[in-house]
Formats: structure tokens, C-alpha cells, sequence
């Protein structure tokens, strides 16, 4: 199959969980034998931060505005076989225009963002991704959440065929990887600020840091404010390219997963961090969430944590328990959660007796 994509980015990973997801997916589906055009609006924030180039297994157009780059797209559009529009995409509405006009043959929306993008619509909000009209265009949506956020894109936004297309990651990129000096650290989290996530941050990272003093936490991310409740014993990494993750995880005693509050709320959303973690044999400890035990199995694969005195108790654990819960991550990580398997899954989703069906 020859598969277009108009997504958000993937050329950079600063500040977005999109860039190393498609990343991941784009060179698995590349590998099953398919071409892969990817077209992302060249933005400064992006552009000044950019940790691809390109790619033997995409061919990535970089534009400056829609109206520039259409004629190409449509061009591209018409020797495609598929045409996927994302969430979050700068040019999501015009880019479903064409991809309706055309004749292409499997027209798929893949929602990255599905409980964002609800949480919204269910405010009375405008969506300014989604086309004015709904998903009902698109022959499938795919949904990086499952559970009822499936029925909810169905009655919401008119979706006739839905799919959950969770996260996963690439085996050559997430792995375990020497320790390096710089990472070494007994709690780690990686993640954009964002304002929901910040009072699980302060239950369990900040107000951790407070208690242990004399052991050391990372945090690694964009976007954090200039009265954010700095410790001394934590260390800060503004922005961590993704050729460093693998070393940021296996230099962690533990590493901390926060999850979104609209995907707490819905459930059966697995952030991608948390199978890049544990691809890296890291010792994951997570908040909950409805469905989680459905992807790690809680106490073996992934320690819960609801509150500061979880993650205390984590840290305690002995170094050996807490290799075994990293072993039993990463083994169920490679079962299950690959950039292949998921590749497979969308080729399947793709074919003509799926795609589209009510």
C-alpha cells in the first residue's frame, strides 16, 4: 500500500508524544512493504527543535502554509491506497477536504488525543482538527484509547467504523542500554508539563523528593513554569530527544508514569511512555487507571501508585525486586506491545473487508 499521512509531527519530538509514536509505526508498516508519505506543517517551535531529518522508511514533506502545499498533497493523494488524517494536525480540517475529494481508496481520521478530543466536543467546544461535519467521511477512525471512547467517537462525532490503535514502540530504539553518569537518579519522570497532570506530580514526584532528600530524581520535559516547586535534590533536563530515553530509563532505579486527567477519566488509554519504559526494563511505577491491568499486570509488570506513600514503599523495594518487576515489563512489552505487532494490526484494519464496515 502506498499510505499518506497529514499529522502533527514527526520530525520533532519537543513537546509532543506524537513524533516517536509515528516514528515507531512508520518504520514497522515500512517493513511489511508499504510506502509511507508523511506531510507536516514546518513550524518554528518544531523546526528550531528538530531531531529528524528524514527517513528511509518515510518520505517526510515539510510546508509552510496549506495553501502551498496542496497541489502536492492532492497529487499524493491520487496514487495513494490509504489517506490517514490525525489529531492536533495544524491543517487537519482542509487536509480532510481533500482526502474526501479524492478517490482514495481507504479513508482513515486516527485520533491520538481520543479523550482530549471528547472531553471537548462534550464541552460544547470547537475541535479545530476535526472537520466541521464529524468523522463520518472517513471509511474508519482509529482511536489511541479504547473502552467507551469507542462508542463515544460513534455517538459524538458520527464515526461508522471504529478501531482502538494503541501506543507502542520500536525495539531498536527503547531497550535497555548501559547506565550513564549523568542519568543515574532513584526516581525518574519523563513528560511535557501539562496542568492536569500536575497534582499527581506533586503527590507522587515533588512531594517524594521532599521526603527522601538524600536520594536523587530526575525530571526531563518541556514546557515546565518558572514557579514550578523546584527541589534541591531533583535534577532537570528541559528536553530529552528521544535517542536519550533508553538511557534516561535504564539509569533509573524507578521511573514515574502520570497519565493525562482525560484519559484517567475515560480509561483504556495507555500513554506511550509507559511502553517505552518498560521496552527499556524499567521499573515503572504508575497512577491508575481503568484498563491498565489489561496492558501491564499490576504488582508483577507495574507498581500502582495512588498516593506519596506508594511510591516511598517503591523505593524501599530491594534493587533485585525491583529488576524482577523490570524483567516481567519489558518480556510482556515485546509480547505484546511492538511497533510490528500494532503495524500488523493496521494492515489489517486496512484491508477492504474491514475498513469501512459498520
Amino acid at each position: 500500500m502506498n499510505a499518506v499521512i497529514f499529522g502533527l509531527s514527526i520530525s520533532s519530538a519537543w513537546g509532543n508524544g506524537h513524533a516517536t509514536l509515528w516514528r515507531a509505526l512508520c518504520r514497522a508498516f515500512h517493513g511489511l512493504g508499504h510506502d509511507v508519505v508523511f506531510f507536516e506543517r514546518d513550524v518554528p517551535y518544531y523546526a528550531s527543535h528538530r531531531d529528524m531529518h528524514g527517513a528511509p522508511w518515510c518520505r517526510l514533506v515539510l510546508y509552510p502554509d496549506w495553501n502551498t502545499v496542496a497541489p502536492s498533497a492532492r497529487q499524493a493523494l491520487a496514487d495513494a491506497d490509504v489517506a490517514i488524517v490525525t489529531s492536533y494536525c495544524p491543517d487537519g480540517q482542509a487536509a480532510s477536504n481533500l482526502v474526501f475529494d479524492s478517490n482514495v481508496a481507504r479513508k482513515v481520521y486516527y485520533d491520538l488525543d481520543t479523550p482530549v478530543t471528547l472531553e471537548q466536543v462534550g464541552r460544547g467546544e470547537s475541535v479545530p482538527y476535526l472537520p466541521p461535519s464529524g468523522l463520518a467521511g472517513f471509511d474508519l477512525v482509529l482511536s489511541y484509547g479504547g473502552g467507551t471512547t469507542l462508542t463515544e467517537l460513534r455517538r459524538c462525532l458520527g464515526a461508522r467504523a471504529v478501531a482502538p490503535l494503541y501506543g507502542s514502540f520500536d525495539p531498536e530504539v527503547h531497550r535497555p542500554v548501559p547506565p550513564r553518569t549523568e542519568h543515574r537518579n532513584d526516581l525518574s519522570y519523563l513528560g511535557t508539563y501539562a496542568v492536569d497532570r500536575q497534582p499527581a506530580l506533586e503527590r507522587l514526584f515533588i512531594s517524594v523528593a521532599r521526603e527522601r532528600q538524600s536520594r536523587c530524581f530526575v525530571l526531563a520535559g518541556s514546557q515546565y513554569p518558572p514557579d514550578f516547586p523546584w527541589c534541591p535534590n531533583m535534577l532537570y533536563f528541559w528536553h530529552m530527544p528521544p535517542r536519550d530515553h533508553a538511557s534516561l530509563f535504564s539509569s533509573s532505579g524507578l521511573t514515574l508514569n502520570i497519565t493525562r486527567g482525560a484519559m484517567v477519566a475515560r480509561g483504556h488509554c495507555p500513554p506511550g511512555r509507559l511502553f517505552e519504559a518498560a521496552a527499556c526494563g524499567a521499573a515503572i511505577v504508575s497512577d491508575w487507571w481503568q484498563g491498565l491491568d489489561a496492558f501491564f499486570e499490576p504488582g508483577r509488570e507495574v507498581l500502582i501508585a495512588h498516593d506519596t506513600r506508594d511510591v516511598l514503599d517503591a523505593l524501599d523495594l530491594t534493587d533485585d525486586e525491583r529488576r524482577r518487576i523490570g524483567r516481567a515489563a519489558r518480556e510482556r512489552a515485546l509480547e505484546c506491545h511492538t511497533a510490528s505487532l500494532r503495524a500488523r494490526e493496521l494492515e489489517r484494519l486496512l484491508e477492504p473487508s474491514w475498513c469501512g464496515a459498520a
